[in-house]
């Protein structure tokens, strides 16, 4: 029995080009070809790029999340500040109109 030889048992060394790994360059196809050269590099720095990503995604969310709560109580401070002042103005003028009346009765007496 002839043991095999380099090779793993997910990808046998073998000499037949038809059962080569697919992942490399054949040579029935031109070189140049339109399907890109696949670089483990650019893949692993574009599979890092993702999971990172994928990673702050939550974060994004949670900022953008917070900003919509802030710009929510902000508005809502406004409004309040808004009714606050409503109600003061309404407050002076009926003081206003008391004046006016208090003024009023003295000068006819």
């Amino acid at each position: 029995m002839k043991l095999a030889g380099p090779g793993t048992i997910d990808r046998p060394h073998t000499h037949d080009p038809q059962k080569r790994d697919p992942m490399t360059s054949s040579t029935s196809e031109p070189s140049g070809s339109a399907t890109p050269v696949v670089t483990t590099i650019g893949a692993t720095a574009s599979r890092q790029n993702r999971t990172r990503e994928m990673q702050l995604i939550p974060e994004a969310m949670a900022r953008a999340h917070m900003h919509e709560r802030r710009r929510e109580a902000d508005m809502e401070r406004q409004a309040m500040h808004l009714l606050a002042a409503r109600r003061m103005q309404r407050r002076a003028e009926r003081a206003s109109l008391r004046a006016r009346r208090a003024l009023a009765m003295a000068v006819m007496q």
